[in-house]
């Protein structure tokens, strides 16, 4: 079966020396996700004590504060704000409800302690990004020289992989981990064994449906981590 691997620039700042699987996805053939679990989701953060007025720009974006410009020390262009002074932000709204960007326009506010990191996806988000990954496994196979091309079963950045298993009746079956993890082709055929036994066996599941079943979550996480101490080497690494 032909494999169409792309090759892409750093997109996440991922951390941490230990192999691991971050994610798993699971979709449709029409490109819905119907099960997503966060499995291990290293976070990129830093705090910082700042003075009036703050050295980098901020805005508002998809309901989030982020910087839009300027970089010092670990954070980034695209980096949200965390926190205040030890405080939460929800959005563009701290815990204790002030509005973010107001009160880091505020002089008298400062000195302030700010807390930026790479946001976590949000749920429409991940159905976004689940329907666009759809999308370009089917453009990877037409693009494909070979006729049968089985379309992307691969994407690789610097800092992790996307493996994607397509079964014959359309589902995609995706695994997100560390580069140097090991056997992530066996996991995904396991993945593909327990959703058979625990999910298609269910009289009141269809394939269109999203997976809510106890015992598909717990052998999916058993699963994932026997394949965690698999290390760096093996078997589809």
């Amino acid at each position: 079966m032909p494999l169409v691997e792309l090759h892409l620039l750093k997109c996440s700042e991922v951390t941490g020396a230990d192999m691991a699987i971050f994610s798993v996805y699971v979709v449709n053939k029409a490109g819905g996700l119907i099960y997503q679990l966060d499995h291990y989701a290293p976070r990129s953060e830093t705090e910082k004590t700042f003075s009036f007025p703050l050295d980098l720009v901020l805005k508002l974006h998809d309901e989030r504060v982020v910087v839009a410009f300027g970089q010092r020390d670990s954070i980034r262009v695209g980096h949200a704000v965390l926190s205040i002074n030890g405080i939460d932000v929800n959005g563009k709204y701290t815990a204790d409800g002030k509005e973010v960007l107001e009160y880091l326009g505020n002089p008298t506010n400062y000195p302030v302690s700010i807390r930026f990191g790479r946001p976590r996806l949000s749920s429409n988000e991940k159905l976004m990004l689940a329907s666009m990954f759809h999308s370009l496994f089917a453009i990877g196979s037409q693009l494909s020289p070979e006729l049968g091309s089985s379309g992307i079963e691969m994407l690789e950045t610097d800092t992790f992989k996307l493996h994607c298993f397509q079964t014959l009746t359309g589902i995609k079956f995706v695994v997100l981990a560390d580069p140097r993890q090991a056997g992530i082709e066996s996991l995904l055929r396991k993945i593909y064994e327990i959703y058979s036994d625990f999910a298609l066996k269910n009289p009141f599941y269809s394939l269109e449906m999203p997976i809510r079943c106890e015992l598909f979550d717990q052998n999916l996480k058993l699963a994932l981590e026997v394949a965690e101490k698999a290390g760096p080497f093996g078997p589809g690494s």
